[in-house]
């Protein structure tokens, strides 16, 4: 299967790394035009530069989505494709999250991207195409104890994406979610260094957190960014075409259900 989306614009939030990066560069390697974001100009600048040095049609918005999507409505009032990836997390004990905490929480993972959805969506549908996807997480139907807040968010991702696959009905235009498993980034390793004691060599570490907070999962391991990136950029073809309203896991089997 040859994915070409030359011509398309996709907008990825949150890309300046991890999950973010790696579907913005699959994304590029079709042939999309990549649009990155994230708080910190230098990050976002070094983000576009190291795809533009591989030949991608790169720019990017350093912008707090969280706060306010102007930057980016203004820069680029439509995209083809839109990928909502911006999210926190932290490890916090339930009773001791705070109300605040909650707020920002929501804000950041869930508005952040309704925002971006409600004014993108209504240009790809009078186009009769478009592709609009959020970034959720194995959390969003198996609740971490230890991050229920972030859980929260992301499954309320999950009725945010099927609504509005319901409102594109019809357009041409599909609104997906896909459930990522524990993956690999520098924030997690972080997460799993609070989570797992000691000064333990990274190997040694992440097989303790899989078997100790992550027994569930089939394959054993952190997965990479790049497949779930596989997943997005499948997500964003016209391959896709027959694929909305769906929440599609890539999480190395770690929810053990059939369906979500």
């Amino acid at each position: 299967m040859r994915i070409d989306l030359s011509g398309r614009t996709a907008l990825v939030t949150g890309s300046s790394s991890g999950i973010g990066l790696a579907i913005a560069t699959g994304l590029a390697g079709a042939g999309a035009r990549v649009v990155l974001t994230g708080r910190t100009e230098a990050r976002v600048a070094e983000a576009a530069e190291s795809l533009r040095s591989t030949g991608a049609d790169a720019t990017g918005i350093a912008v707090d989505l969280a706060a306010d999507a102007g930057p980016v409505l203004e820069r680029e009032p439509d995209v083809d494709i839109l990928v909502n990836n911006l999210g926190i997390f932290e490890a916090r004990p339930p009773l001791e999250i705070t109300e605040d905490e909650w707020q920002r929480y929501f804000e950041t993972n869930v508005l952040a991207g309704i925002r971006l959805t409600r004014h993108y969506l209504p240009g790809m549908m009078a186009r009769g195409w478009g592709r609009v996807q959020y970034i959720a997480s194995d959390s969003a139907v198996v609740i971490p104890a230890e991050m229920i807040h972030y859980g929260m968010t992301k499954t309320a991702l999950l009725g945010v994406s099927r609504g509005f696959a319901k409102a594109a009905a019809g357009s041409g235009v599909t609104v997906n979610t896909v459930i990522a498993g524990p993956t690999h980034t520098g924030g997690v390793e972080d997460f799993v260094r609070q989570l797992v004691p000691g000064d333990l060599p990274w190997d040694e570490a992440q097989r303790r957190f899989m078997r100790d907070h992550r027994p569930q999962s089939l394959i054993q391991r952190l997965i990479e960014p790049e497949e779930i990136a596989h997943m997005v950029v499948y997500l964003s073809s016209p391959q896709a075409s027959a694929t909305t309203g769906g929440a599609l896991r890539v999480d190395g089997g770690y929810v053990d259900a059939i369906l979500p």
